[in-house]
């Protein structure tokens, strides 16, 4: 993350551009033959290719979940498109629950506690949690991790819990300040003699000219202000703005006024500010207390929240102490109370939260204790099981029962046939598959007597068989040659059972 420095006692030297690209382009394999053709062997070669230059995207595991699929009212929707459940299906009670839950955050009234979403394996739980985030939006930290990768043999596994943390917790900074705001239209060092050495010369102070809708200005700036401008790379022709107070001055983007009919640009073009150069504007900007941990552990100058924006952006892990976040809490809290700053609590998300041990256990009720504590979701499969780090404690989820007292549980059902049809449905739709007449029964049926996710395993490698065949539609057979080429997880432990009987 990066951050500027319009808001800092010093200014960021990250230049504001973007580079555009042309939007990408998928191709769908065209039919070659439309005719039946005879079987070929799975370890055939395919046709070559008449689109070698097309590009495809990455299909991930839930790429066709946009969101917890609620009307108005709060009650799922359901549907074979897409978007009538936002790629949901089924699991209606569990996303009406989590729907109460996004009201409770966006509501600010749910930080400090924590969901449990229980199930088994491949009824949606993680799907959940990363709808949550997408009703959320941009805005709110969500920061998802599993509950083994808090064992390192570098760091502690507080600290790690501790840095998540942090991390879900945001802080919206608006000020209101003075600035000079404009087009570039002029950019002349002066120089005079170096005092200090009678050779060569030095910035006795920068003139530039900026121009608004309005009128134009001219400013006779400090020359550390054309320092900060040179690191920039500001030249004439470049929207900034310099703040009044600090001298900080941030690039905005080039004018349109140079814009040329390019198809590829690698600036941003901005319009003409509009006003006087000289004005009140309001600046907001948005971190997390992970990001200001880390700043403050590389301190570059200033003492106050905004001046450590800066080095962001600098590598290296530097061990950030209890003593320095309560230094960092105290600070936060005073700009909250000048109402120069905003929490904004966002949500941890641990997958397979029974990974966690008894030590990792207690620091979260500590954690979700603290006055700045996001909301938390966990998620496990788990039954009675024991509790890890202990050799006797049996507890429900594999969560000890004073943490678990503190969560609000979420339950996920098995899908059945028809849901298991309709999720097939909307995979083949989200992957570009055509499926022939039969194949999603046949799919709902492997996917009610195994799995949800075996059944959808096969989709890929069922569509390459029949593309290998020469065929752009899935058909019965590509389905039944797949599952004897791949076996399911309960197949495969009744194989390993009986061999251990025989």
């Amino acid at each position: 993350m990066s951050a500027s420095g319009p808001l800092g006692a010093t200014s960021s030297t990250a230049p504001v551009t973007s580079t555009s690209s042309t939007p990408a382009t998928s191709s769908t394999p065209s039919a070659t033959h439309n005719a039946p053709s005879a079987p070929v062997a799975h370890n055939a070669l395919p046709p070559p290719s008449t689109t070698s230059a097309a590009r495809s995207s990455r299909i991930a595991p839930h790429s066709h979940i946009k969101g917890l699929g609620l009307n108005s009212e709060g009650y799922a929707k359901s549907g074979l498109d897409v978007g009538a459940g936002a790629g949901f299906v089924g699991q209606g009670n569990a996303r009406e629950a989590c729907g109460v839950v996004v009201d409770l955050i966006k509501s600010r009234k749910f930080s400090g506690r924590a969901l449990l979403l229980v199930g088994a394996p491949g009824t949606g739980k993680t799907a959940l949690a990363l709808a949550i985030s997408q009703e959320l939006g941009v805005k709110v930290p969500f920061c998802p991790i599993v509950g083994s990768e808090v064992y390192s043999a570098e760091v502690k596994k507080t600290e790690v819990l501790a840095e998540v943390f942090r991390r879900a917790i945001g802080l919206r900074v608006k000020e209101t300040k003075e600035v000079y705001e404009g087009e570039v239209t002029e950019l002349t060092p002066a120089e005079s003699e170096n005092p200090l050495s009678g050779y060569g010369k030095t910035v006795s102070h920068v003139v530039v000219g900026l121009k608004t809708a309005k009128g134009t200005k001219t400013l006779r700036l400090d020359p550390s202000i054309y320092e900060a401008m040179l690191k920039e790379k500001i030249v004439v022709g470049d929207v900034i703005y310099v703040e009044h107070g600090t001298g900080a001055v941030k690039r905005v983007g080039r004018s349109d006024a140079y814009a040329s009919s390019y198809d590829l640009e690698s600036e941003t073009y901005v319009p003409l500010p509009k006003g006087d150069v000289h004005k009140r504007k309001e600046l907001v900007q948005d971190v997390t207390l992970g990001d200001l941990d880390s700043a403050n552990a590389r301190p570059q100058g200033g003492q106050d929240l905004m001046s450590v924006m800066g080095s962001l952006v600098r590598s290296g892990r530097t061990e950030v102490t209890e003593k320095l976040r309560k230094e960092v809490n105290k600070v936060v809290t005073g700009y909250i109370n000048q109402g120069t700053a905003e929490l904004v609590p966002g949500v941890v998300f641990i997958d397979e939260v029974h990974m966690l041990d008894i030590e990792c256990f207690t620091y979260l009720n500590s954690l979700l204790e603290s006055p700045m504590a996001p909301t938390v979701i966990f998620a496990t499969n788990r039954g009675n099981s024991l509790v890890r780090g202990t050799t006797d404690i049996i507890s429900p989820h594999g969560i000890p029962v004073d943490l678990l007292d503190r969560c609000l549980i979420v339950k996920t059902d098995l899908y059945n046939h028809d849901e298991v049809a309709q999720v097939v449905k909307i995979r083949a739709a989200v992957e570009g598959i055509q499926l022939g007449e039969g194949v999603v029964d046949k799919l709902a049926t492997e996917g009610e007597k195994s799995s949800l996710r075996y059944a959808l395993q096969l989709l890929a490698p069922a569509a390459i068989l029949a593309s290998i065949a020469g065929r752009t539609t899935v058909e019965v057979e590509d389905i039944s040659e797949m599952g004897e080429l791949f076996i399911d997880a309960k197949t495969s432990a009744g194989m390993i059972a009986e061999r251990m009987r025989s």
